[in-house]
This record gives C-alpha cells, structure tokens and sequence, in this order.
C-alpha cells in the first residue's frame, strides 16, 4: 500500500492510500450476466504460402461472336424480306397496269372480259356491271334560262315568248347574287355591280326585267317580271367567282417552259395511267375537254384519271364519275367536239388548283387578239411529248380567213374557232387535245376554245382549230344544272 498527498483547492491536503498490483482482486472467469453467453474470438487463420503462377495481362472483352452473326443474319433477312416484297408490288403493279389496258374484270361473274367488249351496249358481265360505268352523251332541248352577255357581264335571263332580257338593279340584294352564281354554277366570293344602261353598246335599248320585290331564294329567272326601263336607270353585273387568275401573259410546238401556277386550270387526262389528253378546270368538280379524247375503246370511267397542280407529268390523280359527251359530236367532221367529265370529289382550290372562267356569251374577241395555248403535247410533229407543261402565244384568225378556200375551206363550222400562226412555227400538236384556249378579259383568264383538230403542227397556213366555247355555253350549263 502507498500513500499519496493530495493539495485540494483551499489550499489544504488529503492523504489517499493506493493499492499495490500484487493486493488487486484476482479477475473472475464467470461472466457478468450468466443468462448472457460471451462468443469466443474467432481463432485467426495461419496463412499459408503458396507457389508464385504468372497470369496474363488484363484485355478489354471480346464480342461475343455469336450474338454479332446472329444479328447479321437478322438484319440480312428483314432486308430480302423488304425487298422480295417490293419486287413483287412493283411487278403486281405493272401487271394490274398491263390488264387493265387489255381487259375488264367482272367482279360478280369474277372473269375477266376483252376491254372493248366492256361499254359496247351489250351486257357481258353477269348483272351488266361493264356496261354501268361508261360515258354518256347529252343534247340539250332546251335554252339555259341564265347568262352573263358581253364583256361587261350583265346579268340576262331567257323568256320563251320575249327572248333575252337584261335585269335591272331595281329591288336587287346580295341574296340575289348567290342564287343566281349558283345556278350558274361554280360560286366562290360572288359580287355584283350595277352599270348604268347609257354606259352599254348593243344591250341599250333592252328588253329589261326586275324581280319582284321579297323574293329571294327563288331562281332567277322565275323571281322576275318584265319592265319597259330600269327604275335605277342601271342594270345588273356578275361576277361569280375568283376564276381565271393565273400568271402573267408572257408560250407544245414552238412553245416554251411554263409553271403551273401560271395556268392552275390545266389538268391531263389519263386513261390507265397515261397522259391522253388535256383539260380545263371550270369548277372544282368539272373538267372541258374535247369529245374526240373518248374513242370507242376508251370509254370505262374506271380506266380514267384527272392530274391536277402539277407542272411535270406524273400518273395519277382524282378519280372520275361522269364523262358526258355533246350529243351532236360528228367525229367525221370534228363538229361539236366538246365534253365534260366530273370528278368524284371536288379539288381543294389554290394556288396549283383554280378554275378558269367561262366567258360571257358574246365576248366577241378581236380578230388577231393574243392568246395562249398550255399543255403536255408533242414538241413536234411525230416527236416526242414533253414531260414539262408548255405555252404558246398565238393570236385569234379571223373566221373568213381561216375559213377560205386557200386555208381549211367549209370545214370550219360556227362551233370552232381558228388560232395561232399563218406563218408556222407555234401551234398545239397531238397530246394537247381538249386543253384550254385561254384569252385575258379584266384581267380573268376566259376559256374561249378547246384544242379540237389541225393539218399536222405549226405548219404554213394550217393553223390549230379550236372549239368555240362561246357556242357551247348552253351545254356547258345545262349539263352542270342537271348533274349536280
């Protein structure tokens, strides 16, 4: 035992006695907490040696090879698989192409027929399906009861008993315009004017009509009643529709690039999916085009295709409906040469799309008048057809030059016009059949002509010859009416 002193704080000592090592209590070998067991220390393992062995160095992992190739024969698959398949629908489709020229398949029977059996008159086809689907033709009896006459475009409407009669601004209103450019057909943004009677030409001394006051809905020409002279003193002019704004007037044989934006009217007709004919748009549901683009073996609607807004030739386009034929069409004398086909769903209007305005009767062009003719046709006479539209500044010919005996003689009739150069060098040629004759009136382009017939192509006085639409207006109108 030791004793240590301790100083405390307050300055006094404190003595401790300190126990020596050899006084300690000896440490007990029983635990604390006899209910608790202490686990004894893992013993510590003896390393032992073993021999030295070189390993290789470290390397980034090999691809699996296995994988790599079968992903390859996957993909090597997909791409046989893709391209079998478009070999096949290339060859189905050129197949298709090739029978439909040839043949006509009867899907009730479920035979195919000759092509030039289907739309003969005679039922080949059990149910007579060949002979449902054909063009028609149509002759008019009667007199359409609604124009526009001259340049001015004033408004007339037709009395069996009194004739034509030009309709005063007197009671007129706007629900007015839109009946009546609807019976005329085709009616975007319609407006109307009054122009006063001292301000026309051979329309001055009338007859004049009205229509009656209250009436609105009623079609024009059953809403008015005859009047010795126009109240307002003036008398009605329309316009229709935004028709006929195409590009600027700037030229087929002789003819010159053109875009059709210039010329949204223009259309190709195609007949199995080849360029036939040309076409004008005068609503977005009706095409004018020549009668003589429909021979007896190209008559199945089906077969038939109208391209539009385009600038390049392509196949394909809207399907057809309707191909109606004027009725008095003299293919021996290309008399009347005129049709309309209808589409089965109106074109959407813009800026590659737009109807050309149908003229006012009477028009009355100027002889030598500028002109311009567009289409796909022969670049020249048995040459090739050109992939890209075309133009053609010509200019009117008088009807008694065209018509002498040193030109085309007595074969030209009141429905056709002559156009474009005495000297040769510019005209239409094969492939521009039915396409628009086009003349700029007010800054509307009018359809005045459809390309019909000529001696060869820019030749020395064989200028083109045209239909005379002005002459046509009444069938035109007339089978619009009575087709809606």
């Amino acid at each position: 035992m030791k004793i240590l002193l301790v100083k405390l704080q307050n300055g006094n000592y404190k003595v401790c006695l300190i126990k020596t090592s050899a006084e300690l209590p000896e440490e007990s070998s029983k635990p604390l907490n006899p209910k608790r067991a202490v686990r004894a220390p893992a013993p510590v393992p003896v390393p032992v040696r073993r021999p030295f062995r070189r390993t290789k160095a470290m390397t980034a992992p090999k691809p699996q090879a296995g994988k790599v190739s079968k992903r390859r024969r996957i993909l090597l698959t997909v791409l046989t698989v893709v391209l079998v398949l478009g070999v096949l629908a290339t060859i189905g489709y050129f197949v298709k192409q090739l029978i439909d020229t040839k043949y006509f398949f009867c899907t009730s029977s479920v035979k195919f027929i000759p092509l030039e059996l289907a739309c003969d008159g005679k039922k080949d086809c059990s149910g007579g399906e060949d002979e449902l689907t054909c063009l028609s033709t149509f002759t008019e009896n009667s007199t359409f009861p609604v124009r526009l006459s001259s340049a001015q475009r004033i408004l007339q409407v037709y009395s069996p008993s009194l004739g034509w009669r030009s309709v005063c601004s007197d009671d007129w209103a706007s629900e007015h315009t839109q009946t009546t450019c609807t019976q005329l057909g085709y009616t975007n943004n319609p407006g109307s004017t009054s122009i006063p009677v001292s301000n026309l030409s051979s329309l001055r001394t009338g007859p004049f009509t009205a229509v009656r006051p209250g009436i609105k809905s009623t079609s024009i020409d059953e809403a008015t009643f005859d009047i010795k002279q126009c109240k307002t003193g003036s008398v009605i002019s329309l316009t229709c529709s935004d028709c006929g704004q195409g590009g600027p007037q700037d030229r087929i044989v002789g003819g010159t690039d053109a875009v059709i934006e210039h010329w949204p009217w223009q259309v190709s007709l195609q007949y199995t999916g080849q360029h036939t004919c040309g076409g004008s748009l005068v609503s977005p549901r009706w095409v004018v085009t020549a009668a003589h683009c429909f021979p007896e073996n190209k008559r199945v609607l089906s077969r038939w295709s109208v391209m539009s807004g385009q600038t390049y030739m392509i196949s394909g386009g809207s399907s057809v409906d309707r191909i109606i034929i004027n009725g008095k069409y003299n293919a021996d004398k290309n008399d009347y040469d005129m049709a309309l086909m209808r589409l089965t769903s109106p074109i959407t209007v813009g800026v590659k799309r737009l109807p050309v305005c149908l003229p006012p009767k009477d028009l009355n062009v100027a002889d030598d008048a500028p002109l311009v003719v567009t289409g796909w046709g022969l670049l020249e006479e048995n040459g090739k057809a050109s992939s890209t539209l075309q133009k053609a500044d010509i200019n009117l010919i008088s009807r008694s030059t065209c018509s002498s005996a040193s030109i085309y003689g007595s074969y030209i009739t009141q429905r056709m016009i002559c156009a474009g150069n005495l000297k040769g060098g510019v005209d239409a040629c094969q492939g521009d059949s039915g396409g628009p004759l086009v003349y700029d009136a007010s800054s509307h382009w009018n359809l005045v002509g459809a390309v019909s017939w000529g001696v060869g192509c820019a030749n020395a006085n064989r200028p083109g010859v045209y239909t005379n639409v002005d002459d046509m207006l009444n069938w035109i109108y007339t089978v619009i009416e009575k087709n809606p």
